[in-house]
C-alpha cells in the first residue's frame, strides 16, 4: 500500500507535469479542437482537475466549489455525475480562459494538500486520489497526441517542442522469438495500482507462439507500401477496405511525400523520414493488412502480456526524444514504450470482471465493445504508467495516437 506521504508526492508531481506539458503553448494552442476524438489541452487541464474535485473533495466537509458551472463543462462520460458539454463542442469553449483553469487547478491543488497535511484522506478517499493521478497521466498522453494533431492541420507546420539532431542508424535485425504456450496466467494481481479491467487474475491457455524482437519500423513499412499494400483489398478486413478508400488512406498519418522524399510531421515538426524508427500512427486495420502482407498476424494480448519481460526498460516520455526510436540490443525490443502495440484481442471483460460500485464504475467497463487492445505503451507514455497488465483501447480506424505493431507467428 503506498503511504500516504508518497500518494501526496505522487501527485504533486503528476500535476506538475501537466503545467510542464503546456508551458510553451499559446492560449488558442489550449483552446482549438481539431476533431471530435481529440479534446483542447484547456480542457484535459480542467478535466483532470474536476475528477479531484467530483470524486474527493466534494465528499469533504468544509470544501468550496470552484465554480458549479465546471461541473457541466468538464465532465466527460460520466452519466451517474450529470449532463455535459458536448464531446464534439470543446473546442467552442473559449470561456473560461486559461487563467481562469490554472486558477481551477490551484484552488484544487491547495485543497488537496491541505487535505494530506490533515491526514483527512480515508482508504476509500486514497484509491479515489490513486485512480485520479493514473487518470491524469492518461490525459498526460492525451495532450500530446491531441496537440500533434491539432498542429498538424496548420499548413505552416508549427513545433511543439524544438527540433534535436537525432541519432541514426539501423535498427536491431528483426529475429523470432519462441513460447511454448501451456495454461498461463495474466492479469493484475492483488499488489500495486491497476485499473479495474486488467482484473481479475486468471488463467488462459496458449499454444505454442513466437514474437517478433521488435516492432514494425518504417522502412518495413514502406516495403508494403510499395508492393501495393493500401491497393490490395485482399489483405483488409472489409470495414477497414471501406474506412481506407473513403478517407484515402496511402500512408501512415503524418507521413508526407515532398520533391527530397518521405518525412514524418510529430511533435518537433517536419522531419526527414527515420527508416529504423517504428512505424506510428497506424489503425489496426492497417495493422492487420501488414500482418496478412508479411505472412504473420497480431499477437493476443494474451501472447504479448505472457511474453513480456518483467525487467523491460521503459522508453517512454523523454522531452529530449517526443518520438519512437529505433530498436538495439537482442532479445525482446520495444516492450515498454515507442509505440502502442496493436494486438488481435478485443477490448471486452476479463472472465469475472465487475465494474466498481457508483460513478468511477464507468470508468472502463462501459467501453468494452467494438474496440482493440494494445499493449506496451509509447514515447509520450509518463514514465511508470506502464506495467505488463496494462491494457489500452481503441477503435479500429483510429490513428491518431503513437500505435504501431508487432508481428506474431504460431510455431
Amino acid at each position: 500500500m503506498t503511504s500516504r506521504r508518497d500518494l501526496a508526492d505522487a501527485y504533486q508531481l503528476t500535476r506538475g507535469l501537466s503545467l510542464r506539458l503546456i508551458a510553451s503553448l499559446s492560449e488558442a494552442d489550449v483552446t482549438v479542437q481539431s476533431m471530435p476524438d481529440a479534446s483542447p489541452a484547456k480542457w484535459h487541464l480542467a478535466h483532470t482537475t474536476w475528477f479531484f474535485e467530483t470524486f474527493v473533495l466534494s465528499a469533504m466537509p468544509g470544501y468550496r466549489t470552484f465554480d458549479p458551472k465546471f461541473g457541466y463543462l468538464f465532465n466527460s462520460y460520466y452519466e451517474a455525475v450529470g449532463a455535459r458539454h458536448p464531446r464534439p463542442q470543446r473546442g467552442l469553449l473559449t470561456r473560461p480562459s486559461l487563467a481562469d483553469v490554472l486558477a481551477y487547478r490551484a484552488h484544487v491543488d491547495a485543497a488537496m494538500a491541505s487535505a494530506f497535511e490533515k491526514g483527512a484522506l480515508d482508504m476509500d478517499a486514497q484509491a479515489l486520489v490513486t485512480l485520479g493521478v493514473h487518470h491524469e497521466q492518461q490525459h498526460q498522453e492525451l495532450l500530446l497526441t491531441d496537440i500533434l494533431h491539432l498542429f498538424a492541420q496548420n499548413p505552416i507546420a508549427p513545433a511543439y517542442a524544438p527540433k534535436r539532431q537525432n541519432e541514426r542508424g539501423e535498427a536491431a535485425p528483426l529475429s523470432w522469438i519462441a513460447f511454448d504456450g501451456g495454461i498461463v496466467e495474466i492479469g493484475a494481481g492483488g499488489e500495486g495500482f491497476a485499473f479495474d479491467c486488467e482484473r481479475p487474475r486468471h488463467q488462459v491457455l496458449l499454444q505454442p507462439f513466437k514474437l517478433a524482437s521488435r516492432c514494425v519500423t518504417n522502412g518495413e513499412w514502406r516495403a508494403f507500401m510499395q508492393d501495393g499494400g493500401y491497393a490490395n483489398a485482399n489483405l483488409w478486413m472489409s470495414d477497414g477496405w471501406a474506412q481506407a478508400q473513403r478517407e484515402g488512406w496511402k500512408a501512415p498519418l503524418y507521413w508526407r511525400e515532398t520533391d527530397k522524399g518521405w518525412e514524418t510531421f510529430g511533435l518537433r515538426g517536419c522531419e526527414p523520414m527515420d527508416w529504423s524508427a517504428p512505424v506510428a500512427h497506424v489503425s489496426w486495420y492497417e495493422a492487420r493488412a501488414y500482418a496478412e502482407w508479411a505472412g504473420a498476424r497480431l499477437p493476443t494480448e494474451a501472447e504479448w502480456e505472457h511474453a513480456a519481460p518483467d525487467d523491460a526498460p521503459e522508453r517512454t516520455l523523454d522531452f529530449n526524444a517526443l518520438r519512437p526510436q529505433r530498436a538495439e540490443g537482442d532479445g525482446l525490443q520495444q516492450m515498454f514504450g515507442d509505440v502502442w502495440e496493436w494486438t488481435a484481442s478485443p477490448f471486452t471483460p476479463y472472465p469475472g470482471f465487475r465494474a466498481a460500485a457508483g460513478a468511477v464504475g464507468e470508468y472502463n467497463g462501459k467501453f468494452m465493445a467494438n474496440q482493440f487492445v494494445l499493449r506496451g505503451g509509447s514515447c509520450v507514455t509518463p514514465t511508470g504508467h506502464v506495467r505488463a497488465s496494462y491494457r489500452n483501447f481503441f477503435y479500429p480506424h483510429q490513428r491518431w495516437q503513437f500505435t504501431g505493431l508487432r508481428l506474431a507467428a504460431d510455431q
